[in-house]
């Protein structure tokens, strides 16, 4: 789960574009600044680095060709280390700004033994926009992004219709985006945003129930933040779309490994 506050930032005087965040520096604990100190060269990079040399080549970041999933706002790193954990034919970038979460990561990754997960600190929407190519990504995921719940801070929510598009143009055709929230309101905008979005439309592993959401995939982990929402009363909802467009242009990879195709993200074992 991102940093949740609604303090605003001061922007970039050349930049006009409403970030979904805002970057406070917090200080490390111990731990985390071991492990910073120890792993961030190895494992982690910064965005405005990938961006600003144009090239964006996870294939020789993981030393393979496998289905790439990025996720943005990786919190702590809970859910993304369960998942690169259980997913070892899979390679997971988490994109995140809260320093604290990304060092907390780190130390998942050491504990775990993980080799297919990388970081990278920064914008995701800008790397999105100027790095990742059209039709590269399997999987974007998104859980509990910052709610912004008061009225006059929705316009900073990441989920609105210019990042729907971006976010279809960078999956390849049949690639998923998984929402997850537990604000009801922003829930709601989520789904209208997403069935709006012509090239986007329900996977159909996870069906429209009657009241028109998702059940939550039995693969997606269940944190104690989780827990902690459904307690106090706020309903957690998850939306599942794959994207059907042609293929982009920008396709610089592919979804076979000597032969062998793998699942999508989240697909039932073999």
């Amino acid at each position: 789960m991102p940093d949740r506050t609604t303090a605003p930032e001061t922007p970039h005087p050349h930049d006009t574009r409403i970030r979904s965040y805002v970057h406070q520096r917090v200080r490390l604990s111990e731990g985390q600044q071991s492990a910073w100190d120890r792993l961030w060269s190895t494992w982690g990079s910064e965005v405005d680095d990938v961006v600003a040399s144009g090239v964006w080549d996870p294939t020789a970041t993981f030393g393979r060709t496998a289905p790439l999933v990025l996720e943005i706002g990786s919190g702590m790193g809970e859910t993304t280390a369960a998942l690169a954990t259980a997913e070892p034919g899979i390679d997971h970038v988490a994109v995140e700004v809260f320093e604290p979460g990304l060092a907390q990561l780190l130390m998942r990754i050491e504990q775990g033994g993980l080799t297919n997960q990388r970081l990278l600190r920064g914008d995701a929407v800008e790397l999105l926009t100027r790095a990742v190519p059209p039709a590269s990504l399997d999987g974007l995921r998104i859980f509990f992004p910052d709610p912004w719940p008061k009225r006059r801070h929705h316009k900073r929510r990441l989920i609105q219709p210019e990042f729907a598009a971006l976010a279809a143009s960078r999956l390849r055709p049949g690639g998923l985006l998984h929402l997850a929230t537990d604000w009801p309101h922003y829930a709601e905008q989520m789904r209208r945003v997403v069935s709006a979005e012509p090239s986007l439309r329900p996977d159909d592993r996870f069906p429209l129930r009657p009241d028109g959401w998702q059940d939550r995939p039995s693969w997606r982990p269940v944190t104690k933040f989780e827990d902690r929402a459904r307690l106090e009363g706020r309903p957690v909802r998850d939306l599942l779309y794959v994207a059907d467009h042609a293929p982009g242009t920008g396709d610089t990879r592919r979804v076979t490994d000597y032969g062998r195709e793998y699942p999508r993200p989240g697909s039932p074992p073999e």
